[in-house]
């Protein structure tokens, strides 16, 4: 769970970016503040009512759900939450952003020692008030948290305002658990697990360009405002996203910039840059993910398409409805079994089953894998196992077993030899035939 906290800045306590201790106050610390006041600083509608009272579901501490609703009795039902966040054991510290401090099970709070803080009163020298703006953007990214719900936005539980004795002006909001975005790991995953995340950001962009809030940018798309759930992509930080498209008298006023290169877009007549927002989080897709994740290891025959999405993203040639459009046929492509039909002749190599055992040893490694210690690829049929196995100077069997990927497609180790089977009710095995 996620809790936003932010201190009166005319009373010291403990430094936010401190490991709270299991169990502490400070982890249950809610803002004196009614939902109704909180809400009104956010630039959007206040949080709808739900149903009353702070629930608890039946989760890990470190993934722990709470579904509050603002009502006119809020106050006990502040404080039923809070209490529940108290009983919380093991936060830690995790890290810092510009505003945040997350803490696991994840507490992100107004960091004191953070960059926006820190620069806002180096250069006003009003604590209060650039406190009250820090703490403006948590509201904020509560507030579209909620109004953008969608499987690819991280998902927002409940949120809570207290009074404390130790800490007073207190907003804890919970959200699920992700994990950090790590692109040098996520190019040595597997090109399927690759394409998940480049399909879970298409279809997010598509969220985001018809929201019920209107088209939604983006303004910081770096890879540390996402993180993975369960292998899906979900956005995280929206305190620097923007509702509204730019405002313009010409076209020179719609200049699209990054580092490597601008684009210019058309002002309509009604004074808006056409398709800014959509634009804008498309080219930010090619360039930190898309490029990277989508072609390499890709199945030979479905390359040209993956190929076209990359190029059609980079020229912003495409929007962002057919850029999810192609994302969609890739998945039918290789969900189906239909990249397959391109591919060479399977081989006339015959193999012997042996129902319900396994090979525990004899293991190689191949790349990408499910496993570092050995050979462990997705496949879609068996013939396609065999086609592996023989592609690989080294295999000479392989073992299907029960577990599936995403997309239902079986999970095969493959091996050097045969030399000591063994029983195993959830596994088959495969040896070449002699001869």
């Amino acid at each position: 769970w996620t809790a936003s906290r932010h201190r009166s800045p005319g009373r010291e306590g403990r430094d936010p970016r401190a490991s709270p201790a299991p169990g502490s106050r400070e982890a249950a610390l809610a803002p004196r503040r009614s939902p109704r006041r909180a809400s009104a600083a956010a630039p959007l509608e206040p949080l709808p009512a739900a149903a009353p009272g702070c629930n608890t579901l039946d989760t890990p501490a470190s993934r722990l759900r709470l579904s509050p609703s603002p009502r006119a009795d809020a106050p006990s039902w502040h404080a039923s939450c809070c209490t529940a966040l108290r009983n919380v054991s093991g936060a830690q510290y995790v890290g810092s952003g510009y505003t945040k401090a997350v803490y696991r099970v994840r507490l992100p709070a107004v960091d004191f020692g953070g960059h926006d803080l820190g620069s806002c009163v180096r250069e006003f020298g009003a604590r209060r008030g650039c406190y009250r703006l820090a703490a403006h953007k948590l509201l904020k990214e509560m507030v579209l948290l909620e109004r953008l719900r969608h499987p690819n936005v991280l998902q927002l539980y409940g949120y809570c305002y207290q009074d404390s004795e130790d800490i007073p002006d207190t907003l804890t909001t919970i959200t699920e658990l992700g994990a950090p975005v790590e692109m040098i790991q996520l190019l040595q995953t597997s090109w399927e697990d690759r394409f998940r995340i480049c399909l879970s950001l298409g279809r997010l962009l598509h969220h985001l360009a018809h929201s019920p809030l209107g088209s939604v940018t983006l303004l910081d798309f770096r890879p540390r405002q996402f993180v993975l759930v369960d292998g899906e992509l979900k956005v995280t930080d929206l305190d620097d996203a923007r509702v509204e498209e730019t405002p313009c008298t010409s076209n020179t006023d719609c200049v699209l910039e990054f580092p490597a290169r601008n684009f210019t877009l058309p002002c309509s007549a009604q004074g808006w840059c056409e398709g800014m927002n959509e634009k804008r989080n498309l080219y930010n897709a090619y360039r930190f993910f898309f490029t990277y994740l989508l072609p390499h290891s890709a199945p030979p025959s479905l390359r040209p398409l993956l190929d076209s999405i990359v190029n059609a993203s980079g020229e912003l040639t495409w929007g962002v409805d057919e850029t999810l459009t192609q994302l969609e046929t890739v998945l039918y492509l290789y969900r189906s079994g239909q990249y397959l039909q391109n591919s060479s002749a399977s081989s006339s190599a015959e193999y012997q089953r042996i129902p319900e055992s396994t090979i525990p040893q004899e293991d190689y490694r191949c790349w990408p894998s499910y496993h570092h210690g050995g050979c462990l690829l997705s496949v879609f049929n068996l013939a396609e196992a065999v086609d592996v196995c023989e592609s690989h100077a080294q295999c000479s069997a392989f073992v299907v077993t029960n577990q599936t990927t995403w997309t239902g497609r079986k999970l095969v180790f493959f091996k050097t030899g045969w030399s000591h089977v063994v029983p195993d009710p959830s596994k088959t095995t495969y040896v070449r035939a002699p001869g």
